[in-house]
């Protein structure tokens, strides 16, 4: 029985629910094992190699190799996770946060400090009518 998902209509917005964990779970479980220094060395000396030996799609696989973070998280990446890529990459939750958003990582920080995304426009399409 299919649950009413009134947050499926929320613009830009992912929600990482059962039905994204599903979807996403080798590719979170891959995200996991970047935790081990050794599965970064060997996914730094050949990320197609490595990510060959999971069993994802090849969209998810696709995305990991973009580091298009908000198309591993519409493959059901869960963002904390996905973190393990970035980190990996040796680069900040703030620098990856901002690529997602289209903003510069400076652009970014100045938001959030002067409290955060504008909920204008990110309402319920419902709402909008």
């Amino acid at each position: 029985m299919a649950l009413d998902k009134p947050y499926e209509d929320v613009p830009g917005t992912t929600i990482f629910d059962s039905d994204q964990a599903r979807k996403g779970y080798h590719l979170n479980q891959f995200c996991m094992s970047l935790m081990k220094a050794e599965n970064r060395d060997r996914f730094k000396a050949d990320e197609r190699a490595y990510l060959d030996e999971w069993p994802m799609t090849e969209e998810q696989k696709q995305a990991v190799l973009d580091r298009d973070y908000n198309r591993a998280l519409a493959l059901g990446g869960n963002i904390y996770f996905l973190a393990k890529i970035f980190s990996t990459d040796g680069l900040s939750f703030q620098y990856a946060a901002a690529t997602m958003t289209g903003m510069t990582q400076e652009e970014y920080a100045d938001m959030m400090l002067h409290g955060g995304r504008s909920p204008e426009g990110n309402r319920y399409k419902e709402e909008k009518k």
